[in-house]
């Protein structure tokens, strides 16, 4: 089991600690409903230092990228990052991920900690581009500083403008005393906030000086699991739940990061799909009787028949019913659709629904 830079720290906070993805994580500190608040109220920081980095360099990075991955990395400039897929060849991902353009040929690609291997298997595999690449996983540490206190309670560790930083945009510059920290306005909670890039070596002095920073503001460490609720709550997909190697990006409601402007892996399955439509549907939907749905629970029509599966589930902690998303046949994902869940022994009501199922 590897540990991050700053494993000691979670333990010595009193965290759950939990293997995933081959890591040590925090799962929890002070429990999930608590944590979750905090970032959608104030202020909370994820060690997110588990996920995957890679950088490729050289003058047919940009169509390398293009060949990968399904969105347009031509729109991309410097200091802008962009949120993609890798279609597998088959019909289904690879893994979503982030890339960022840090100059006309050099980007930095953020995926998937339980990916990591089996992504730099399959990009080196199509690398006929002679593009340089490197993995930088084990170098880097991430802490994810979110919510709508995020900028205010982070301004005093830089001179970069955090409220002027537009969603999806970065820059290098001294953070906490660091110098050449990539500050990323993004996150994977729907609150706002930054995400913090930093060598190993400079990850304690980091993480002690966002607590000094952020004390005033009530700052606090959070776990994975709230992690978890705050992304369902968005309707954001989940690598190995939502989307894998068996659901098509057009399927998953990715559609919007899949571009037919170019040619890419899955460029002509994907177009006959979209042509021709597709068959089966990730929808997002409500609890209407109580009840909480669980990952692979099924999903069912009003006659007992199988419609689905859910992919992920939960308690909201913010709107205190069970929410979830889950694959269904195209004729149930309408809006409002009436659909049920087997949880346990029970059938229980639900009904389709527009994310994010949180409003601001």
């Amino acid at each position: 089991m590897k540990n991050t830079a700053l494993t000691h720290k979670h333990i010595e906070l009193g965290a759950k600690m939990v293997p995933f993805a081959g890591y040590s994580m925090p799962v929890q500190y002070e429990g999930v409903t608590l944590e979750h608040e905090t970032v959608r109220n104030g202020v909370g920081v994820f060690d997110v230092s588990h996920m995957g980095e890679f950088i490729l360099r050289g003058p047919n990075a940009l169509d390398f990228l293009q060949k990968f991955s399904s969105n347009d990395a031509s729109k991309l400039f410097d200091g802008k990052a962009q949120y993609s897929c890798m279609p597998n060849g088959k019909g289904g991902i690879v893994d979503d991920l982030i890339i960022y353009r840090i100059s006309e040929n050099e980007y930095f690609l953020v995926v998937n900690a339980s990916n990591i291997e089996k992504d730099w298997n399959w990009i080196s595999s199509l690398n006929e581009m002679n593009v340089d690449m490197s993995d930088v996983s084990d170098e880097y540490t991430l802490l994810a500083i979110q919510g709508p206190q995020a900028a205010s309670s982070m301004q005093s560790l830089t001179e970069v403008n955090l409220s002027d930083m537009k969603y999806y945009t970065f820059e290098y510059a001294e953070f906490a005393g660091i110098k050449d920290v990539m500050i990323s306005a993004t996150g994977y909670t729907g609150s706002g906030g930054f995400e913090i890039y930093v060598k190993n070596e400079d990850a304690e002095e980091l993480w002690n000086a966002v607590f000094v920073a952020g004390k005033e503001f009530g700052i606090k460490p959070i776990g994975l699991a709230a992690r978890d609720t705050l992304r369902l709550e968005m309707g954001f997909c989940l690598y190995g739940n939502d989307i894998n190697d068996h659901t098509s990006p057009l399927e998953a409601g990715l559609g919007w990061i899949t571009k037919f402007t170019k040619n890419f892996v899955d460029f002509e399955y994907l177009s006959k799909q979209k042509e021709e439509g597709i068959e089966r549907k990730l929808v997002a939907f409500e609890m209407i009787d109580r009840g909480i749905p669980r990952k692979d629970y099924e999903i069912l029509d009003s006659n007992g028949i199988k419609l689905g599966h859910v992919t992920s589930g939960t308690m909201s902690p913010s709107m205190k019913i069970g929410i979830g998303l889950g694959y269904v046949q195209k004729d149930y994902s309408g809006f409002d659709s009436e659909i049920y869940i087997a949880v346990r022994n029970k059938t229980l009501k639900a009904k389709v629904v527009k994310l994010p199922f949180y409003k601001k």
